[in-house]
């Protein structure tokens, strides 16, 4: 899923999501660094700051990370180890290879400055949820709430991956199962892919769409046709440069909103999945709601969002904070 993954919103009192993961696992908590980091939320804040305001396509890329990490196995940032001699890691399945540098970037800066003023406190775990929090405040998505106390994985395993990730060329019901198996809504499912409405796709990711798409027409006929032929132009190179792309959302690229629902009802969605959402009898309602009302998709995905962010975290002795975000604490001699 191409999660390019902002908004602006209410405050929600807390939403009915349990902050204790399981009857043995340590609760999370909202002020859980406010004695032992209390220059926590600062040093996020103003870290994301200073890239989003460098780098515009920093907040599709975190919330894109994200979701690659909390979907495989749990909000547990096994998705920035790097791999070594003894272990290939998540990041280096071929879903993630286009995950952005810069959202690695801003995490392990975050973290450094952490390990300065607080060393040994702060998991890169929690370090990713609060930034992915605060990156879709700033460019105009919507504010929820960021329970803290989780701890960092000491597993992270590339073969896990493939069998969690959705992808576009899945069929509806696969990509459905894909959530519901987890424990994800069809509501939850749609609210969340609005995270299409900042960042980009690469080319090779829609092209079956605007090149042979059959034997009888080149071009996928729920495509705008003045859109297909923009990214045949776009992404005509594609193939000798794989970093050809285009944006998400034509109309609003930079700015969480809920274009992203306007266009795919106007066969302006760049993916196949996107184009299903607007046909399906289990999407379409969604889709037509939020395309209509911001506030509602807005607190929709915010209570996803919060959801996403719990997902078999883990807590206690059940992880680490590690010292380092790209590698555990305990190395293989």
């Amino acid at each position: 899923m191409a999660l390019s993954f902002p908004f602006q919103l209410l405050f929600f009192l807390f939403l009915s999501i349990p902050l204790i993961p399981s009857s043995s696992a340590q609760p999370l908590t909202l002020d859980y660094y406010a004695k032992t980091c209390p220059d926590f939320e600062r040093t996020v804040r103003e870290n994301v700051y200073t890239k989003q305001s460098a780098v515009p396509a920093t907040a599709a890329g975190v919330l894109r990370m994200f979701f690659h990490d909390c979907i495989t196995d749990g909000c547990d940032a096994s998705i920035l180890i790097s791999s070594n001699a003894y272990n290939k890691a998540e990041r280096d399945d071929e879903l993630n290879l286009s995950l952005s540098g810069d959202a690695f970037d801003i995490i392990v800066k975050i973290k450094n400055a952490l390990e300065l003023s607080c060393p040994g406190v702060v998991s890169c775990a929690d370090i990713m949820a609060q930034t992915t929090r605060d990156l879709v405040k700033m460019v105009g998505g919507p504010f929820y709430k960021v329970p803290l106390g989780r701890k960092d994985s000491t597993v992270s395993n590339v073969n896990r991956v493939a069998a969690s990730i959705p992808t576009p060329t899945m069929t509806m019901d696969m990509i459905i199962e894909k959530f519901t198996s987890k424990g994800f809504t069809v509501q939850d499912m749609v609210a969340l892919t609005g995270a299409h409405t900042i960042g980009f796709t690469h080319c090779k990711e829609f092209a079956n769409r605007i090149f042979n798409f059959s034997e009888t027409n080149p071009v996928d006929p729920t495509l705008s046709p003045k859109l297909a032929a923009g990214l045949r132009q776009v992404c005509a190179n594609y193939t000798n440069d794989p970093g050809m792309s285009a944006f998400n959302d034509v109309r609003s690229p930079s700015k969480f909103d809920n274009a992203y629902y306007q266009n795919v009802l106007r066969g302006l969605g760049l993916l196949t999945s996107d184009a299903m959402l607007a046909v399906d009898p289990r999407t379409r309602p969604l889709v037509e709601l939020y395309a209509k009302n911001q506030d509602a998709f807005f607190k929709d995905f915010a209570m996803a969002m919060e959801k996403l962010s719990l997902f078999e975290i883990k807590t206690g002795n059940g992880g680490e904070v590690r010292n380092r975000c790209d590698q555990f604490n305990n190395l293989p001699l």
